[in-house]
């Protein structure tokens, strides 16, 4: 245990299961004993007074007699990986050099996300550091890092993690984490970390040893649930509290995303969520930085966000996939499964004013009804983060596909602005601001057998139940799947890529020195658009953006006289103010200012 909180030890560790608990430390055993006068809902806490004092000790637990020891459920380092000792670490050793720098706030923001392991060639946090200067000259403000935590094996997505507490070693460890966040703070650009608290990995995951961390008879499509409200729940839910405190103390990181928090089983009259964002709020407060946890979810609850105050959870962001859904519709004329519900310019339309499609409709997908509508007094427009592309999105296809491998420049122009003008918070996925050739598809590493041929079978068996050729499924055990999906960065001078790059520049910087594009407001926003004509104009404030979906030219209403950037030549500003028209070629966008 390392860093928990001054009431406890440095080895202290919960072990409400055990009978004996030794700890192996630096070579040596150290019989523990039980601690006393615990508080109620907090027992089975384990000590050790006469433990080691150096300053990096690598240790673990041996339970009941066992000769295996295993590593520390709160791990701060595994140098030797998931089933190996653990190594002590401490937080405080770096000099952090952003002091400086006071957080940021979602409004006005355009995130980035990444997966370390692709982002690079090297695929660490040291080596991702040195594209910062990129990521600043693009524009962004926010880097979303996908999971670190420790999994087994030497590459994955980073949903398999089994200790939370630990950095993966393939990345650099935790030094190297604090020193990536640091650079990026000093470059101007936050972090936030994507987190998994509703499932454990199938390899490494020894915390039912310890204790009841998960809820025996639940599970979702990832594994057991973790035990949130069960027996035992209250030292398990300040696990999870006092992880997510690490990574915005520890690590000065800006903001958590939440992982798919639909499938955190969790009955108390007190939701987790809502202690994380009380946590959150705390901890802002303290340290003076903006902090923001940000929800995944399928449920369209916008609950999630409302005020504490108003029964809400107080979570500042969630994702919203029916953005995605509409503008992926529109533009690829994809309509299979989840996306058939889209098949509209009209469903986008709803989604620009109201910030979910689904918000009490019927989802033929899921054959029922979907969702809340969304109250606006309680919800800004930047609370819902939106894209075009993201990890999900791309990965979870059969190929893996991106948008850049069946699409035209201009339908991806279309996609661009229809992102990055929209009233929400955008988000990017590496490489799809130069049109990346490269795919990103499901990889593992598992280095036992049998678990390896389970996940490629099921891949192959998913896919095959939708029709899917296996021979287009790729083996997420072979590496050079893994190897396939990192960006090739030679890619960003060259042809359309470098052109479609400079639209996402151009356009960030638009909607950086705009304010009806970086102050949202779901009152000054409305849309007119045409079904069959297949064309979009968003109105925000003084701004119109037009969107044509066809591959025929057209003419579109627009109030205005600038033309402030279009995605093709071909497109023409014709008279002004409410007599203007604008004339669009086919997969084409344009965005028009009153003055």
């Amino acid at each position: 245990m390392t860093h928990q909180g001054p009431e406890r030890g440095r080895f202290d560790v919960w072990a409400p299961a055990a009978d004996t608990v030794i700890l192996r430390a630096d070579g040596t055993e150290h019989a523990m004993t039980r601690c006393s006068d615990e508080p109620a809902g907090d027992e089975g806490w384990w000590t050790c007074p006469g433990a080691p004092t150096g300053a990096e000790v690598d240790y673990g637990y041996l339970l009941d007699g066992d000769s295996t020891a295993l590593p520390d459920p709160r791990s701060r380092r595994q140098p030797n990986g998931v089933h190996s000792l653990s190594r002590t670490f401490d937080p405080t050793a770096h000099t952090w050099k952003d002091g400086h720098w006071h957080g940021r706030e979602l409004t006005g923001a355009v995130i980035y996300e990444l997966h370390l392991g692709t982002f690079t060639d090297a695929g660490t946090l040291d080596a991702a550091a040195q594209k910062l200067d990129y990521l600043t000259e693009l524009g962004i403000d926010f880097i979303e890092l996908l999971p670190v935590n420790d999994f087994n094996g030497t590459h994955n997505w980073g949903y398999d993690g089994v200790l939370w507490y630990a950095v993966h070693e393939g990345y650099g460890g935790p030094a190297a984490y604090q020193r990536f966040v640091d650079a990026a703070h000093r470059a101007g650009i936050g972090v936030i970390q994507d987190v998994v608290y509703n499932h454990l990995g199938p390899s490494g995951n020894y915390l039912p040893r310890f204790g009841p961390y998960l809820k025996e008879g639940a599970g979702n499509s990832w594994g057991d649930c973790v035990n949130l409200d069960g027996q035992g729940s209250d030292t398990v839910r300040s696990y999870i509290l006092q992880n997510a405190a690490m990574w915005l103390r520890d690590f000065h990181v800006d903001g958590l995303r939440l992982d798919a928090v639909h499938a955190l089983e969790d009955e108390r009259a007190r939701p987790l969520l809502e202690e994380l964002a009380e946590m959150s709020q705390a901890v802002s407060a303290e340290t003076g930085r903006a902090v923001s946890m940000i929800a995944e979810s399928d449920l369209n609850d916008p609950r999630l966000l409302y005020p504490r105050s108003e029964n809400g959870n107080g979570l500042r962001a969630q994702w919203c996939d029916d953005f995605h859904h509409a503008v992926h519709v529109n533009v690829s004329g994809e309509t299979a499964g989840y996306y058939a519900d889209f098949d509209s310019v009209g469903a986008l339309a709803k989604v620009l004013q109201e910030g979910f499609f689904h918000n009490g409709s019927y989802s033929s997908f899921r054959g029922r009804h979907h969702g809340r509508e969304i109250n606006k007094k309680m919800v800004h427009p930047s609370a819902l983060v939106v894209c075009n592309q993201n990890h999900d999105q791309i990965g979870n296809r059969a190929a893996g596909d991106r948008l850049s491998q069946t699409l035209e420049y201009g339908q991806l122009a279309i996609a661009a602005v229809a992102t990055l003008a929209s009233p929400f918070t955008p988000m990017l996925f590496m490489g799809e601001e130069f049109g990346a050739s490269t795919p990103w598809q499901f990889f593992t590493s598992h280095p036992e057998p049998e678990l390896a041929e389970a996940t490629a079978r099921g891949r192959l068996e998913e896919f095959a139940a939708m029709g899917w050729d296996p021979m287009v499924v790729p083996n997420p055990q072979d590496p050079e799947t893994f190897t396939r999906s990192k960006l090739k960065w030679s890619e960003v001078a060259h042809g359309d890529h470098a052109r479609l790059l400079d639209l996402y520049k151009r356009l960030i910087s638009l909607r950086r020195s705009t304010p009806e594009l970086s102050q949202p407001d779901f009152a000054a926003t409305s849309v007119l658009f045409e079904e069959d004509a297949k064309w979009l104009v968003l109105r925000r404030g003084g701004i119109s953006v037009a969107l044509n979906f066809s591959a025929k030219m057209v003419d579109v209403p627009v109030h205005g006289q600038h033309l402030l950037l279009a995605t093709d030549g071909g497109t023409q500003l014709t008279g002004a103010g409410s007599e203007a028209a604008l004339t669009l070629s086919g997969y084409s966008a344009a965005i028009v200012a009153d003055r």
